[in-house]
């Protein structure tokens, strides 16, 4: 945890410990965007602690689980203590995840992306053997919520963008197997370029565009991570910008003889929304310290 000088910020009964390296987007919809080394300690002292499997019966029904067919287990994936009194979130299951979790003498984690995938079954040894013994070792939770938290109305990652976006009229969008799992909305028409500077601003200033839409962008769709076939239920809504994580090959000539601005704004940096939200609600229900661990992954 960085040493520097932090200051405390009093919104609703909600202490936010600000730590250096800290880039507060929006006290209104408290999405927090942490820099490369730095964290965010949220506090609550109105509630109560939990037990792991009152934390997995609330989980499970406020994002519910049960509604989506995924590529994994959704949910507990690690049994840990039964006490939950300290969370640390993050957005992908990974050893430093974990060691920094210790550090922080976390007892649960939650994340987007966990560590049990239908198309992976992975013998223990390397890198997922180490994952495994320390959090087995260190008696820690390991929760995953994966497109559950994406598509969820009020902490998932599209519509949390959606609200940085500041996007009217926001409604479902991006069928996947019978269940929408993004959004789409509306902006006062905008040029083009002031609204994807708008993205790099608030999302990644890395982010990749291609830019063969319209001039002036009206109808925004979005869907986080590695959702680059989406697009194309995005031309069929006559969408004139279209937002995910991840391009591949095939994108660019699509988007260009379809004419609708592509903005790949960065698998990891469109999936921190849903996770930090979703620790914030955690931290307003009951008390336990949720602390969000940044660790930048460029894709």
């Amino acid at each position: 945890m960085p040493t520097s000088v932090k200051f405390n910020y009093l919104h609703k009964s909600v202490m936010i410990r600000i730590f250096y390296g800290i880039e507060l987007i929006s006290f209104h919809q408290m999405v927090l965007y942490i820099g490369t080394t730095s964290n965010a300690v949220l506090n609550n002292n109105t509630g109560r602690h939990m037990q792991r499997t009152e934390l997995a019966d609330y989980l499970n029904r406020y994002l519910s689980t049960d509604d989506f067919s995924d590529y994994g287990p959704n949910g507990l994936q690690v049994e840990g203590r039964d006490e939950v009194k300290h969370i640390v979130t993050g957005v992908s299951a990974s050893v430093e995840l974990f060691e920094k979790a210790i550090e922080m003498n976390a007892d649960t984690i939650i994340v987007h992306h966990g560590i049990i995938w239908d198309f992976d079954r992975p013998v223990y040894r390397g890198g997922y053997k180490r994952r495994v013994r320390l959090l087995l070792e260190n008696d820690i939770n390991l929760f995953a919520y994966h497109l559950p938290l994406d598509a969820h109305p009020e902490v998932g990652n599209n519509f949390q963008i959606a609200r940085t976006l500041e996007l009217k009229s926001v409604e479902l969008f991006g069928d996947y197997k019978g269940k929408f799992i993004g959004c789409k909305g509306q902006v006062d028409s905008i040029p083009s370029d002031i609204f994807i500077s708008g993205i790099k601003e608030k999302i990644n200033p890395n982010a990749l565009v291609f830019s063969y839409g319209p001039e002036t962008i009206r109808d925004v769709g979005i869907i986080s991570g590695g959702a680059q076939k989406e697009v194309k239920q995005a031309v069929l809504n006559d969408l004139d910008l279209y937002i995910t994580g991840e391009a591949t090959e095939f994108i660019l000539h699509y988007v260009k003889e379809e004419k609708i601005h592509y903005v790949a704004a960065g698998h990891y940096a469109t999936e921190k929304f849903g996770i930090i939200a979703l620790g914030e609600h955690l931290m307003e229900q009951f008390d336990v310290r949720v602390e969000f661990i940044d660790i930048p992954n460029p894709v």
